[in-house]
């Protein structure tokens, strides 16, 4: 007799979460020493280039998204 659904789709959503849970702890895709763009290392070398991280006023490490993005020229 084949399983009900219900059981089916609650053994698919554990398996989901399982996979989801184990693919968490993999390693970064950028690290903060990989170019940024075709002109860091031009940045760097002058030492133009924006940090990866600021902190805010309440001392709080923040992603430097807006640095990195404006023109520095």
């Amino acid at each position: 007799m084949p399983a009900p659904r219900s059981i089916r789709a609650a053994s698919l959503l554990l398996a989901t979460l399982a996979l989801c849970l184990v693919t968490g702890c993999a390693a970064p895709l950028l690290t903060p020493e990989e170019p940024r763009s075709q002109y860091d290392r031009n940045d760097m070398i002058r030492g133009r280039r924006a940090p990866s991280f600021v902190y805010d006023r309440y001392g709080d490490r923040k992603p430097n998204i807006r640095g990195r993005l404006l023109n520095t020229e």
